[in-house]
């Protein structure tokens, strides 16, 4: 959750993420932190990790934003019905869950007693159809191979 806040602030969101509005903010951070438009080496430097910022987090926040989600729906849906669960990371508040057929998602404000459960239920696919898959803010992060 805190990398969605510090997204949003950088591109000024508040509530729901809009594209269009998304891309032309983003167009314009870029022009003006590219590391080409700034003479002094320090500068620059900071221009180049900023812009890399910049093109990171518009990469995420497109991935959470409710028109990707709508246009991937069939193949989330899809996924989290079909395919068995064949590696899981928590850290923090987010739960990483890679699929058997190599798709992983993040799902966003997971807590440790959640995850806890989760670990410990017999059919952890079955707990996830239930109280994960549509519960939490989630992106792809790695599409199958």
């Amino acid at each position: 959750m805190k990398r969605i806040n510090e997204y949003k602030k950088i591109f000024k969101v508040e509530g729901a993420i809009n594209l269009k509005e998304l891309k032309n903010t983003y167009r314009g951070l870029v022009k003006e932190w590219h590391p080409d438009k700034f003479q002094d080496e320090e500068k620059k430097n900071e221009a180049g990790i900023i812009s890399t910022k910049i093109i990171d987090g518009y990469h995420f926040l497109v991935s959470i934003a409710p028109e990707t989600k709508e246009a991937n729906l069939e193949e989330y849906s899809k996924i989290t019905s079909e395919s068995k669960i064949e590696d899981f990371k928590h850290k923090s508040m987010l739960l990483e869950i890679t699929f058997v057929c190599g798709t992983t998602y993040e799902y966003f404000g997971v807590n440790k007693n959640l995850f806890t459960k989760f670990v410990n239920s017999g059919q952890r696919s079955n707990f996830a159809k239930r109280k994960l898959y549509n519960s939490f803010l989630y992106r792809k992060s790695k599409k199958a191979a």
